[in-house]
């Protein structure tokens, strides 16, 4: 494990409204602190990568919905990247849909999630390998246990960057890739989640996971693509799709999206893959912003149950 410790400066990143930071945030700090994206409710700590930087950051959230506002802290020698950070920043956040308004207009239902919760969006995992690594934690899994497994990672096979006070943790395909299955398992991943993560740590170390490669696929070809690798299925490349590229897509397989779309339309607690397509099939290029409203409207509901 290598430390980084250095000077910082501060960045404000102004971001387009309606944008609700906290709320928006939320799912990162939701199931436990998985010391790579951390959230505590009122700063984000994660890491930016520009280029060949690996570039740490503190980002404290100011303003409100209207005019929202992230004071970001990196390090000084950074400094020479300041406009490159500040759009890596804005890039994190999905933009809403021009057809959001369109689709509420039509849709009384997701009129009713636009309403109830003003700027909530989804905030992207833009690196394509910690992505997939996310993904694997979470297979089959609780999510509170998917954040335990990948803190477990950063911790042993990280680095880890000391930022304005806080900590986090950046993965890397070199080290997981030269792992084996006896010590990823003694981490406690299954023996397939541990196979899962070497192949893919394997292909990021072969040039498989370039972002701008994957983003010039179309999605069934990114979906072949990522399915090609050991562990991988729709449901993670879907995913991919959804949180690290931002496209418009329903996981419609995931059970959290299920219950959220069962209970949106009233379809019962846990509908079938098929029917959350047939339900969701006319949400356009507003999917992956309506699945989050969907998903926040449910875990909010559960957690004040």
């Amino acid at each position: 494990m290598t430390r980084v410790a250095e000077a910082t400066y501060e960045l404000s990143v102004d971001l387009p409204p309606p944008l609700d930071l906290n709320a928006s945030l939320r799912p990162f700090g939701r199931w436990g602190d998985d010391g790579i994206d951390r959230w505590d409710g009122s700063t984000l700590a994660r890491v930016l990568r520009l280029e060949d930087k690996v570039i740490p950051v503190s980002a404290q959230a100011d303003g409100d919905i209207a005019r929202p506002l992230l004071r970001v802290k990196v390090p000084a020698a950074a400094g020479d990247s300041g406009p490159a950070i500040v759009d890596a920043v804005r890039a994190m956040f999905v933009p809403v849909p021009a057809d959001l308004q369109a689709l509420a207009a039509a849709d009384g239902r997701v009129a009713r999630l636009v309403t109830a919760n003003p700027g909530i969006i989804p905030v992207l995992v833009h690196d394509p390998f910690s992505a997939l690594i996310r993904s694997i934690s979470a297979q089959q899994v609780n999510l509170a246990w998917a954040a335990t497994i990948r803190r477990r990672l950063a911790e042993s096979y990280g680095t880890r960057h000391e930022i304005a006070g806080t900590y986090v943790y950046s993965l890397h395909a070199g080290p997981l890739a030269r792992a084996t299955v006896d010590e990823l398992r003694a981490l406690q991943l299954t023996t397939a989640k541990s196979r899962s993560v070497i192949a893919v740590a394997e292909a990021g170390e072969a040039g498989e996971l370039e972002r701008g490669d994957l983003k010039a696929l179309d999605d069934e070809a990114l979906i072949e693509h990522l399915t090609r690798l050991r562990g991988i299925g729709r449901w993670s490349a879907e995913w991919f799709l959804a949180r690290t590229l931002g496209r418009a897509r329903v996981v419609a397989g995931d059970l959290g999206v299920r219950k959220a779309v069962g209970r949106l339309y009233e379809a019962g607690p846990l509908p079938s893959e098929d029917e959350v397509r047939r339900l969701t099939a006319h949400w356009g290029l507003s999917a992956t912003v309506v699945q989050a409203l969907a998903l926040h409207d449910l875990y909010g509901t559960l957690a004040s149950a």
